[in-house]
């Protein structure tokens, strides 16, 4: 155990923790300007910055990290206040942890910031996160790539700024898709995008099951799938997955860098 004169030491919850939590910006700046040490982590390694990155406390935030609070501390989970800000979907409390230089793509052994993003449902941090450069692939041992996360939480707007950044629509945990969580949580609207994008209907996860084994027969999702097992994609389809492929991860920047006519960057995107 680190010495109790150390700024690290583990304790409790001091009030700092509280103030920053809380949203108390007066009294947090008070205790800073006091001498309080503004990395004092407790017994489960949580900084006051995780404290108020995960409340969405963009003003307590700031003043931490001015007071020089570690943008990159890792709690016991081994998240970092960026992923907490996205857990908590505040564009704010994530724009100003990367201005202090927070890591986009941390090597975590735990879900990434782009996965926290996704299962909070804010597009907007997702569309952020892709724009600094964040792993579209990301695998979490769990949950999967972002896309598998977006999928199974049913978040359309994630989904759909991941697949147009270019996410792998196959991307496979345990054999499973994205395509097999559309199904298992019977969203027509997702199975639809999943498929316009590329979704294999016939890829059988671990225990041997395409995604339309997961849906009731005569329900909605069903007969989805089963159109799609029937009919083939038009030649437009065809062309629009062929393209993506072709240009890879991040295409439509790509093309637009080539000064393409932006019909075509309009005819790739999924609207």
């Amino acid at each position: 155990m680190r010495s109790p004169s150390f700024p690290g030491f583990w304790v409790e919850r001091t009030p700092v923790h509280e103030a920053a939590q809380r949203g108390e910006s007066l009294q947090l700046q008070q205790l800073i300007e006091s001498g309080a040490c503004v990395n004092q982590v407790t017994v489960d390694s949580i900084t006051p910055l995780h404290a108020a990155s995960l409340q969405g406390q963009a003003r307590c935030v700031q003043l931490l990290l001015a007071a020089g609070a570690q943008v990159d501390a890792r709690n016991i989970d081994g998240s970092t206040p960026l992923c907490d800000a996205c857990a908590s979907g505040s564009i704010e409390c994530v724009k100003l942890l990367l201005s202090y230089g927070a890591k986009v793509n941390p090597p975590l052994y735990t879900a990434s910031p782009l996965h926290e993003a996704c299962m909070s449902g804010s597009s907007e941090c997702v569309r952020l996160l892709i724009d600094v450069g964040a792993n579209l692939e990301a695998h979490d041992c769990h949950f999967g790539t972002p896309l598998h996360v977006a999928c199974a939480r049913e978040h359309l707007d994630c989904v759909k700024v991941l697949l147009n950044a270019g996410a792998n629509v196959n991307a496979a945990k345990l054999h499973e898709t994205a395509l097999h969580h559309a199904a298992k949580v019977k969203n027509v609207d997702l199975i639809e995008m999943l498929i316009e994008f590329g979704g294999n209907i016939y890829a059988r996860d671990n225990r041997g099951k395409k995604p339309s084994d997961y849906t009731w027969s005569s329900s909605a999702p069903a007969k989805c799938l089963e159109y799609y097992e029937k009919t083939p994609l038009t030649l437009s389809q065809l062309c629009r997955v062929s393209l993506r492929k072709a240009t890879g991860v991040r295409g439509l920047e790509k093309i637009a860098k080539l000064n393409i006519a932006p019909r075509l960057i309009d005819y790739l995107s999924y609207n």
